[in-house]
């Protein structure tokens, strides 16, 4: 079976590339230079990825962001925040991990994160809970997060048992 991690990689790179290319192939009327550029460490990044060197290619794509920043260009793409790229992520890796993981892994991984969603967003509306509390209920709901990009249903089954353990001694029913 193929490493969801790795696909989420591919997933990520290819999102990046996908917005710079829309961005460099648009005439915003932006300094010409700078997006002359921008399209030559694009190619570089596109051909470190192909050629398997995604942290190069990374490091490329954080080049670029701040090649705009400082030439200031103001229609330039933005990084994501770190939620907003693992959600990116996830959306074009989606496709990819459906061809490749098995239906049953499929079906029980969206089932585990149906139910983590549910019972995270009980225990969130909860009145009451103190900041440790939630600090806890980010931190598990980030970890069962990580074990479904990882297609980990086993793990990410124990932090949702861990987060209906938070929900119990709260009194939250889920």
């Amino acid at each position: 079976m193929p490493d969801a991690y790795e696909i989420m990689l591919d997933a990520e790179l290819s999102k990046a590339f996908d917005v710079w290319s829309g961005y460099v192939d648009a005439d915003t009327g932006e300094d010409p230079h700078v997006r002359t550029r921008l399209r030559s460490t694009l190619e570089s990044a596109r051909a470190a990825a192909a050629e398997g060197d995604r942290s190069f290619a990374r490091a490329l794509v954080a080049d670029m962001y701040d090649d705009a920043r400082e030439a200031g260009l103001r229609w330039a793409p933005r990084p994501p925040r770190p939620c907003e790229a693992d959600s990116q992520a996830r959306d074009y890796a989606k496709d990819e991990l459906r061809q490749v993981l098995p239906l049953e892994l499929r079906e029980d991984l969206d089932s585990v994160a149906i139910y983590l969603r549910v019972t995270g967003r009980h225990l969130q509306a909860a009145p009451g809970l103190d900041a440790a509390t939630r600090q806890d209920i980010i931190y598990i709901t980030a970890r069962a997060g990580m074990a479904l990009d990882l297609a980990d249903p086993t793990a990410a089954r124990r932090e949702l048992e861990r987060l209906k353990a938070v929900a119990r001694r709260r009194g939250v029913e889920c």
